[in-house]
């Protein structure tokens, strides 16, 4: 089955490498023949194992009937979703690493892909080479899933693992990730939550069947604002800083769901995720939690995961499997002011007072200040305790 992909970077190539280094063990493995026919880039490869499968015009993969599938490995949205749109209308399968695609328009290309009876797949868009979403779609389908939550992007762990570990500060801990080559040259996605509220968004309109937008319609919150300061108060308490993504289902049918800088103990299982490693937990009613955990990211792990979605829809190339949502469900999303949330404060001076009336467990002093858990409050009600009081870090606190 003759394949192509869209775009040469990092995943891309990596898909390249597989198609074209490792057929043999796919086909002794699965009785499947990928044939790579086209790479798409805009950029030249001179004297390159990809320069016989290079091109820069779309159509000519398009309008290529052998190709059947197709790996969109390019990033953004513009000009993929127009791509993809156009092979998934011409009846070829696609599969994508592209979050951003997905989160933004994951509900019109499912739809397509239903209409033209294809499969549209995006394993490796959420957890790297974590298997995520087949797990959550398929052996845990018979569960009614009521939170995904976890640490879904390696570079803000790392950070704050060195935060934690070796006492940095979060501008050397950046640069560190920027050396190792964890964060980009503008780490922005990674930092500000961006790109963990994209993966977020994913999982939540896969679990919950509606569509959630990233950006504006989820708080997101990154780690830039973390201090040593909140990292060594959190420890004193047993607990560890991590930003975590969560979608939890309420009481009302509505969900919460947020990116931001939280508490997690140390001794669950999150709080031990160290290092470039994700972790994806799952709560449903007849697993109870379970947790996901591996490198989140890498050339390679991320490719053999489209890789995988290609092989899927190779063996299934007669029918369509679903995967995927619906529209987006108007007033899905409750507003995060009437949930109640557990709270870590560190206030300024000694606080026990107010500790002992909103708090939870036992205040510590440390260096002229104040660090407890509060008792479950929404943000206006705990706005009106604090009454005035000097307020240093304000973080919330997973369950």
């Amino acid at each position: 089955m003759k394949c192509a992909v869209l775009g040469c970077g990092v995943v891309g190539s990596g898909v390249a490498d597989i198609l074209l280094h490792n057929a043999d063990v796919i086909k002794e493995k699965t009785n499947v023949d990928l044939e790579l026919k086209y790479i798409l880039d805009i950029r030249d490869f001179p004297e390159c194992e990809y320069t016989p499968f290079l091109t820069k015009n779309v159509d000519e993969i398009i309008d290529d009937e052998e190709v059947e599938i197709v790996a969109e490995a390019m990033g953004g949205v513009d000009p993929a979703f127009d791509f993809v749109s156009r092979c998934l209308r011409r009846g070829k399968h696609v599969t994508t690493s592209n979050k951003e695609l997905v989160a933004k328009k994951g509900d019109v290309l499912f739809a397509l892909a239903r209409e033209n009876n294809v499969n549209f797949m995006f394993e490796a868009s959420v957890g790297g080479g974590i298997p995520i979403i087949r797990p959550i779609s398929r052996c845990l389908a018979a569960n009614r899933i009521s939170e995904v939550a976890g640490i879904l992007n390696g570079t803000t762990n790392f950070i704050l693992n060195k935060m934690i570990i070796d006492g940095m500060t979060f501008a050397d801990a950046l640069v560190l990730a920027q050396k190792k080559g964890y964060a980009e040259k503008d780490p922005t996605a990674d930092v500000e939550g961006l790109d963990a509220c994209r993966k977020i968004c994913i999982l939540a309109s896969l679990v919950f069947g509606s569509h959630v937008f990233p950006d504006e319609r989820v708080f997101t919150e990154g780690i830039s604002k973390i201090t040593p300061e909140d990292v060594r108060a959190a420890d004193s308490l047993g607990y560890a800083v991590k930003l975590i993504a969560q979608a939890k289902k309420l009481e009302n049918e509505k969900i919460k769901i947020l990116v931001s800088p939280t508490l997690v103990k140390k001794s669950s299982i999150l709080g031990n995720v160290n290092g470039v490693f994700n972790a994806c937990l799952v709560r449903g009613d007849m697993i109870g939690e379970t947790v996901m955990t591996g490198p989140g990211a890498g050339k390679e792990a991320t490719a053999s995961a489209v890789v995988g979605d290609m092989i899927d829809m190779a063996e299934h190339a007669g029918n369509r499997k679903f995967f995927g949502w619906g529209n987006e469900k108007p007033g899905f999303i409750e507003d995060l002011s009437s949930i109640e949330d557990k709270f870590f404060l560190r206030l300024k001076g000694d606080r026990r007072d107010l500790a002992a009336s909103i708090g939870q467990g036992t205040a510590a002093l440390e260096n002229g200040e104040t660090v407890f858990i509060t008792k479950p409050m929404t943000p206006s009600a705990l706005d009106a305790a604090l009454n005035g009081a000097e307020v240093k870090a304000r973080i919330r606190v997973f369950e």
